[in-house]
């Protein structure tokens, strides 16, 4: 996989309140991920933006697997990758260009989270891509992206249609690449791409007879992705709390 390597630099800075329990939220969501099996070796990312610090990122440490991630080993780095404040770790230039790009257009991104799940990438390769035959997918109804698969290099051209493809949705499948959702808090980053990853998990299931799917009315469809949106409350709130504390009764090394 092509990337570019940004060294770790020293430099003394303060954290506020706000930024650890960024940082405590954002490694625990990694280490659910790698919990879930969600992860690649090494590859893909999470970012978060910094409390109270306009154009500042939290990003995992290249080189490390996600269940190494911990809140104090998190890189601070700027929109162009650059390393702020104290970090021995290199980050993933390349990879986070993806990203970059979603915060960029979408301020109310404070979380963007891509991953190359198995059920996910295997759904985006369907031409007919999510099917609404869950109410996982029901969620997702209308309410999905699709950004056709460029090759490895992200250029600044492609940000801007896979921003497009983006729109204002919560979610995206990258055709032939992966799933991608946006939070306005890490917690509802994680919950929706869950509910993603389950929705693509079913559909495979489901199409493995080969017999066309039962879909419900569309009338039903349109009314229950309304339900689930529940009038643009943010998800993951009352999830997140039972989540850390399962972490915590594994292992709490993600705070540290």
């Amino acid at each position: 996989m092509a990337f570019t390597l940004q060294a770790g630099r020293k430099a003394a800075t303060g954290m506020s309140d706000a930024e650890q329990r960024m940082r405590v939220d954002l490694a625990a969501c990694y280490r659910l991920v790698a919990m879930h099996g969600w992860d690649d070796l090494i590859y893909t990312h999470i970012s978060a933006m910094v409390p109270g610090e306009p154009g500042h990122f939290l990003i995992n440490p290249f080189g490390l697997a996600f269940d190494e991630v911990t809140a104090s080993n998190l890189v601070k780095i700027t929109m162009d990758g650059e390393i702020v404040g104290d970090s021995e770790h290199p980050v993933n230039v390349t990879g986070f260009a993806l990203h970059g790009a979603v915060h960029a257009a979408r301020p109310e991104a404070v979380c963007v989270m891509h991953l190359h799940n198995t059920a996910g990438i295997a759904v985006s390769i369907q031409p007919h891509g999510l099917l609404p035959i869950s109410q996982h997918a029901l969620r997702f109804h209308e309410r999905i992206g699709y950004h056709d698969y460029e090759g490895l290099a992200f250029s600044p051209s492609e940000g801007e249609r896979l921003v497009a493809s983006l729109g204002a949705y919560p979610a995206m499948l990258l055709r032939n690449h992966g799933t991608l959702t946006v939070g306005r808090t890490v917690a509802e980053a994680f919950v929706l791409m869950a509910t993603l990853i389950k929705a693509c998990e079913i559909q495979l299931q489901a199409l493995v007879g080969g017999a066309p799917p039962y879909l419900p009315s569309a009338a039903v469809q349109d009314k229950t992705a309304v339900q689930l949106e529940d009038g643009g409350a943010i998800e993951g709130e009352m999830e997140w709390p039972a989540l850390l504390r399962k972490l915590d009764k594994m292992d709490s090394s993600f705070r540290d």
